[in-house]
């Protein structure tokens, strides 16, 4: 032995371990799409009714979202923002934020962003209600789904 120190890798199995929770994420989000991309949403009977809107009769934030994916996935952008502009709006935000847990999770890292600092949560958090409140609002129908 020349007395050199051995670096741990960081790379091989470990990596591959890392990166299970992405990818279980990635396979889900693929096939919950895939899925709704197949079974139209729009037709009665192929999934529930949002618990929220039988309760209430009220819209909740989500409504509309898989009618939305429905018609991303057919590429109809136009009607999928129609259906749930807020959520529309969000998915750039939640590619960012998938590809930087990604780089994170190969180099070890846990996840941070300045998107998780209490502020901006509760800023989104106040948004989110505000427009669960507007999109039940008469004059608001636009963003009814």
């Amino acid at each position: 032995m020349t007395g050199v120190p051995v670096r741990p890798r960081t790379r091989g199995r470990g990596s591959a371990r890392r990166l299970l929770a992405p990818a279980a994420v990635l396979a889900a989000v693929a096939a919950g799409s895939a899925l709704l991309a197949f079974v139209d949403p729009n037709e009665p009977g192929h999934y529930p009714a949002c618990p929220f809107l039988f309760a209430t009769g009220l819209y909740c934030p989500g409504c509309g979202t898989m009618r939305m994916v429905h018609a991303l996935a057919h590429g109809r952008v136009g009607e999928a923002f129609g259906l749930n502009p807020m959520v529309l709006m969000l998915l750039p935000v939640f590619a960012h934020l998938y590809v930087r847990w990604v780089a994170r999770s190969v180099r070890g890292l846990p996840m941070r962003s300045a998107l998780f600092r209490p502020k901006v949560v509760y800023g989104f958090i106040g948004l989110l209600i505000v427009y669960w409140v507007v999109r039940n609002l008469p004059f608001a129908h636009a963003l009814a789904p």
